[in-house]
C-alpha cells in the first residue's frame, strides 16, 4: 500500500525559509510525477510546484512561488522535498505533497484529479 508521509511545517516569520518532507513507501513501480499544494482556510487547494521524477526530473512552479521555492526528489530515500524561502503571509496554508501513478500533461500539473496518492498535510503559517 503506498503511502506519503509528511514532516516539517510550523511556524515561521516573513523572510524565513522552511523545509517540508514527503516520504514514500509501497511505491511499487513508482510515481513518475509528484507535486506539492496547499490550501489555506476557505480556499481552494491549489498547485505549488512538481516534479518528473524519472531520470533528471524537470520541476515546474506554479508563479506565485517562483524564484522563491525548490522542490526535489531524493530517489535512494524515497522522499521529496520543498524548500520554501522569503516566505510571506500569503503562502500560510496546509501544504500537501501528492504522486500521481501516470504521466501528466502540462495542463494537468497543477490540478488535483490526477494524483492519486495524498501525503496528511502539514501546517505553514508565516507571520508578519
Amino acid at each position: 500500500q503506498t503511502q506519503l508521509v509528511q514532516s516539517g511545517g510550523g511556524l515561521v516569520q516573513a523572510g524565513g525559509s522552511l523545509t517540508l518532507s514527503c516520504a514514500a513507501s509501497g511505491v511499487g513501480y513508482g510515481m513518475p510525477y509528484m507535486g506539492w499544494f496547499r490550501q489555506a482556510p476557505g480556499k481552494e487547494r491549489e498547485g505549488v510546484a512538481t516534479l518528473y521524477t524519472l531520470g533528471g526530473g524537470g520541476q515546474h512552479y506554479a508563479d506565485f512561488v517562483k524564484g522563491r521555492f525548490r522542490v526535489s526528489w531524493v530517489k535512494a530515500q524515497a522522499t521529496l522535498y520543498i524548500e520554501m524561502n522569503n516566505l510571506e503571509p500569503e503562502d500560510t496554508a496546509t501544504y500537501f505533497c501528492a504522486g500521481s501513478k501516470n504521466f501528466l500533461s502540462p495542463d494537468t500539473w497543477f490540478t488535483t484529479a490526477p494524483y492519486d496518492y495524498w501525503g496528511q498535510g502539514t501546517p505553514v503559517t508565516v507571520s508578519s
